[in-house]
């Protein structure tokens, strides 16, 4: 459907035609996404609310459970696997040709290819339409310190993935959001800090794998990570996370929707309704939307705070290491909603952290996970360390003979084995 709406809008001149073409290609995408991601969502919210599972003796129940017979069944719906991102891919395809910035592909299978393609499909970045068609008709061409950099990439992404945030999820992170209100407030504190790194490391690391396998392939896919931890406020935060889905929310629903152009009560608005979309893109469950709405709250707030302080607070070191300390915290507070099971276990390990902190015990309990928080600190200090150091390293080993390259890699590929886990862990960001 995408792929022949796009080739209608571009062949039209009607104005009013070619936007009910792009309508048409965005409310069939988002009604597939909306049908297999949210249809038990919602079912399940009137299921309870009208207790439709139940023989109820009043008319409201009588006649919901003459329409729909009884309780409605969604256990037969599965969702199909990166339905989430290749959706807002295919709605980039019909804006961008409407937008004039790219052309129609040569054939439905270079659509195909566009679509499909599977370093990136299952767990990002997005790619825009515009982004990649245009290298589909580009001859293959990778020069040698693009593969040395792409197999950097992709070494760098197994070990924040394996070596740090499977290990800090396993040994430490699960058991303490499963189950918060049997540990301290200290523990539970850590385990905030711990996941704040484990899912930085395990979406990043999928990223990093992700644009190497590109490369090898000739393909050059955008950047989704920009050290987001070293942000000075929300906003900077947004322009380092995930960056792929920020900047689509940003260009294809914040602006449609007017904005910063229509005063400013409406800016803040637009902001919050963005990020609670962008928490309900994550998943059907009240926990995202308040993830959304705690961010979409804190840029409308940070945009406020700008306007009123403007120039009078100046741009120190210490101005930025206090707006990286408030920033942060407020990103790891928002992530126990993101990751908790439910809202009862984030109120709980809330709840655990603001009342049960005995700082008496926190040194038997470093001692105790000595080797995970290691790891975390570990984590923290590759996040943090500047980004000239990490851009030496690439060259360092892109300069590096072949052989050296090889034994390097065998060597890395031998400590993940030794470190792997029993089971496989999946990458978070597969379940959206």
């Amino acid at each position: 459907m995408d792929y022949y709406i796009g080739d209608a809008i571009f062949n039209s001149t009607n104005p009013s035609k070619r936007k009910k073409l792009v309508f048409l290609s965005a409310f069939i995408n988002l009604s597939l996404l909306a049908y297999f991601k949210y249809t038990f969502f919602f079912t399940e919210g009137i299921n309870e609310l009208f207790h439709l599972e139940l023989e109820q003796e009043n008319y409201l129940a009588v006649f919901l459970n003459s329409v729909f017979g009884t309780a409605m069944d969604t256990s037969n719906i599965f969702l199909p696997i990166g339905i989430s991102f290749y959706t807002f891919q295919t709605i980039s395809y019909s804006v961008d040709i409407y937008r004039g910035d790219i052309k129609p592909v040569d054939s439905i299978w270079d659509f195909a290819l566009f679509v499909s393609f599977f370093p990136q499909l299952v767990a990002g970045p997005i790619v825009r339409a515009s982004e990649f068609i245009p290298q589909i008709y580009n001859p293959y061409k990778v020069r040698e310190t693009e593969f040395g950099h792409a197999l950097f990439l992709i070494a760098g992404g197994l070990i924040k993935k394996i070596l740090i945030s499977d290990y800090i999820s396993i040994n430490f992170v699960d058991r303490i959001f499963e189950s918060p209100w049997s540990y301290s407030g200290f523990e539970n504190l850590m385990a905030a800090y711990g996941y704040a790194i484990q899912i930085y490391c395990d979406f990043s690391g999928y990223t990093d794998i992700a644009i190497g396998v590109a490369v090898l392939l000739g393909f050059k896919l955008p950047l989704n990570f920009n050290s987001p931890y070293k942000a000075t406020d929300i906003t900077d935060f947004w322009r380092r996370w995930h960056i792929s889905l920020s900047s689509f929310l940003r260009d294809y629903l914040y602006i449609p929707l007017g904005g910063n152009r229509k005063g400013k009560i409406r800016t803040y608005i637009n902001l919050i309704i963005t990020m609670v979309l962008g928490g309900l893109w994550h998943g059907a469950h009240f926990r995202f939307i308040y993830w959304g709405i705690l961010h979409g709250v804190g840029l409308a707030v940070h945009k406020l705070w700008r306007e009123i302080t403007k120039k009078r607070i100046p741009n120190t070191p210490l101005t930025q290491a206090i707006g990286g300390f408030v920033t942060f915290h407020f990103v790891c507070y928002a992530w126990i909603y993101f990751r908790a099971e439910d809202m009862q276990h984030a109120e709980s390990m809330i709840n655990q952290i603001l009342t049960n902190i005995d700082l008496s015990i926190a040194w038997e309990v470093i001692v105790a996970y000595k080797q995970v928080f290691a790891v975390m600190v570990l984590g923290f200090f590759l996040h943090w360390m500047p980004q000239t150091w990490k851009d030496k390293m690439a060259i360092e080993f892109i300069a590096m003979p072949d052989f050296a390259k090889a034994s390097f890699l065998f060597f890395i590929g031998f400590i993940l084995f030794q470190s792997r886990s029993s089971e496989i862990q999946p990458f978070i960001y597969f379940q959206f």
